[in-house]
């Protein structure tokens, strides 16, 4: 046997560790023809994968497209993204309302956590600190207002400076 060409790649991805071989072989009539081995180990060092596929050079481009897409869809009709599943809440992504955007303010000001107020508003940890500086709140330090939080502003008063410490007074 004759080799023309070989490429060799170890991939870590999660738990496993995957080798893929792509050997190019010279064909009877002159073409080439591709081997391509896969073998793959878990944590603990045991068979995940193996196997090997030839194919003519042309079509090996189409091939890992279609293998992509058949072990993607596959993936998903088990459930098995590779991600570990998490609970979303009810209220993950849903827009803001008035009503929640003041009390989400109401509550970070008297000093609740952010897990307090993502569990209570049915959102997550991400979603209440993203929307924190838009209801004027800082993010960074609890039960604190940004400079001028817009719950606090004076009705058409635009750039006006931050209010004084007896205004901010929940």
């Amino acid at each position: 046997m004759t080799i023309i060409e070989e490429h060799r790649s170890t991939i870590r991805a999660g738990e496993h560790t995957f080798s893929i071989e792509v050997t190019a072989l010279p064909g009877g009539d002159r073409s080439e023809t591709l081997v391509v081995g896969i073998g793959a180990r878990g944590a603990a060092d045991e068979f995940v994968a193996s196997g090997q596929i030839e194919v003519t050079p042309r079509a090996a481009a189409t091939l890992g497209t279609v293998l992509a897409e058949t072990l993607r869809h596959h993936t998903a009709m088990t459930g098995q993204t590779g991600r570990k599943a998490r609970d979303n809440p009810p209220g993950r992504g849903r827009p803001w309302s008035p009503e929640l955007d003041a009390e989400l303010e109401r509550r970070w000001i008297t000093g609740e956590s952010v897990e307090e107020i993502a569990a209570r508003l049915e959102r997550t940890p991400g979603g209440i600190r993203a929307r924190l500086p838009r209801v004027g709140c800082d993010p960074e330090r609890p039960g604190e207002y940004l400079p001028e939080p817009p719950s606090r502003r004076s009705e058409g008063v635009s750039g006006g400076g931050p209010a004084g410490p007896a205004e901010r007074s929940p």
